[in-house]
């Protein structure tokens, strides 16, 4: 926790509402999001037993599984929710824009965006893409055709739900805690209805206390998946006993719509909430890298491409490790560059500084190192309050000129020198603006944008034998339909 949102909190504790900790919005909001909150049985780690879904606030769809161990049941489950997810993800992929450069290609002009409670919501969707994309609709325990399709979805979904700066698949307790700082435990940030209640708590009361109303199961049922004990044990399983005696699901739908309708009320609050910032400049772009990357995975089913296999291979794990810490390091400092409370943690960390600019020499020209011809190379010097802790060579990056690099040439108590090597046109002389004016205020940071090119991996079929050698190629068996649900 940095200094800056450890003072928030403290701050939230005093005041008794949670306290900004950015200044704008570091996620992307879709116009139409789809909400989808599950529900599984206790004691079983991919059994769904209800979900409610939708992209209307007052048109919620319930799904319930009058018997969670009933494998018919739960496949009958994901055949409904195939009928309401999948029309809605694929219909992104029929709208598509020609990206021009030197090899064009086609782009999604959207795409999904599926918002869950909680990263336990990420979590269990990644295990009903697993329980579900290897099913067949013929041979041994056939199941509906779009059953495997929704499964194949539902784990690329939970793919970039992992990836940092992804907004396709998002839980809605990170979301807000990346924006506001509560009184409360991180643990206890996990909650979305004390979450919440801290963020916005209702007319006469405070934070603290509708976090603690938050705590009473029948007021606030939990954000799932897991249900609470004294639910399962007085009204879930005689709900199912019920059903087992008469064959009507009625009393079973009742019971999880009592868990799943405030929930979803929650949910749509918290959209609200985040509406209310508007978007940092950065999440544009990286929506744009969601776009692709579900263009890529529509074109990839739309020819038939197989499932993804239970584990990556040795390349394919090294591959995404690396593409996740390069996505990490460019949300991290984008944040900073975005948002002037986010780089306040990084000035106080003397990482980063702000300050004025006291001297510029606009039109100073070296000859760089293993150079022939002179080149644009201008000094700026800044006088700043800030402590300071770079050293001469450090490369810093600036929100007013964030495609421009700077080299740190001095520093001295109080002032920095700078070196502005690109980001200045063509010509014998800085263009109009690309170097700061005396007495213009700038800040400077220590950021990595991740933007150089990536470690060379080998192929898959390229794989050293010390990693096992080139993996065989994955093919669908009987044994994977009739793999357990866990």
């Amino acid at each position: 926790m940095s200094v800056l949102t450890a003072y928030a909190r403290a701050r939230a504790v005093r005041e008794g509402r949670a306290q900004p900790i950015a200044t704008v919005r570091h996620l992307h909001l879709s116009e139409r999001p789809m909400v989808f909150i599950p529900l599984r049985l206790a004691g079983e780690a991919a059994a769904p037993l209800a979900a409610m879904i939708g992209t209307d606030p007052a048109e919620p769809y319930l799904l319930a599984v009058p018997q969670p161990r009933d494998r018919d049941l739960r496949f009958a489950f994901m055949a409904e929710l195939a009928s309401i997810l999948l029309p809605y993800v694929e219909g992104f992929a029929a709208r598509t824009e020609t990206v021009e450069g030197r090899n064009p290609y086609e782009r999604s002009l959207d795409a999904p965006q599926i918002l869950v409670p909680n990263r336990r919501g990420i979590a269990f969707t990644k295990l009903l893409g697993r329980s579900s994309r290897f099913r067949r609709a013929d041979g041994p325990y056939p199941v509906h055709p779009s059953v495997p399709v929704l499964g194949q979805w539902l784990t690329f979904l939970a793919d970039r739900g992992e990836f940092p700066g992804s907004s396709m698949l998002v839980a809605m307790t990170e979301a807000l805690a990346a924006h506001w700082a509560t009184g409360q435990s991180q643990v206890e940030d996990g909650n979305l209805a004390a979450l919440v209640g801290w963020i916005a708590p209702p007319d006469g009361m405070t934070g603290p206390e509708a976090a603690a109303a938050a705590e009473d199961m029948l007021w606030s049922p939990p954000a799932g998946p897991e249900t609470a004990p004294d639910f399962d044990s007085q009204v879930l399983a005689p709900a199912i006993r019920a059903f087992a005696a008469s064959g009507s699901d009625a009393q079973v739908r009742d019971a999880v719509r009592s868990q799943l309708e405030p929930t979803w009320e929650l949910m749509w609050r918290a959209v609200g909430l985040l509406r209310g910032l508007p978007a940092a400049a950065g999440v544009a772009g990286r929506w744009e890298r969601d776009r692709a990357e579900f263009t890529r995975e529509a074109t990839r089913l739309a020819e038939g491409g197989p499932p993804r296999g239970r584990h990556d291979s040795a390349v394919g794990a090294a591959v995404r490790l690396s593409n996740m810490e390069r996505a990490l390091q460019d949300f991290e400092a984008r944040r900073a560059l975005d948002d002037p409370l986010v780089m306040a943690e990084h000035r106080m960390a003397g990482k980063a500084f702000e300050g004025t600019v006291v001297a510029v020499e606009a039109e100073r020209r070296i000859i760089p190192p293993g150079g022939a011809r002179p080149v644009n190379r201008p000094l700026v010097t800044v006088e700043t309050s800030d402590p300071v802790r770079l050293a001469p060579g450090d490369r810093l990056v600036s929100p007013s000129r964030p495609k421009q690099k700077n080299e740190v040439v001095e520093v001295r108590p109080g002032t920095v020198v700078l070196q502005v090597n690109d980001g200045m046109g063509r010509g014998a002389r800085p263009a109009p603006g690309s170097v700061p004016d005396v007495g213009e205020i700038v800040c400077y940071a220590d950021l990595d944008l991740g933007e150089g090119r990536g470690f060379p991996f080998p192929s898959r079929e390229e794989t050293p034998w010390t990693h096992g050698g080139p993996p065989a190629e994955y093919v669908p068996t009987d044994e994977d339909a009739m793999e357990e649900w866990s």
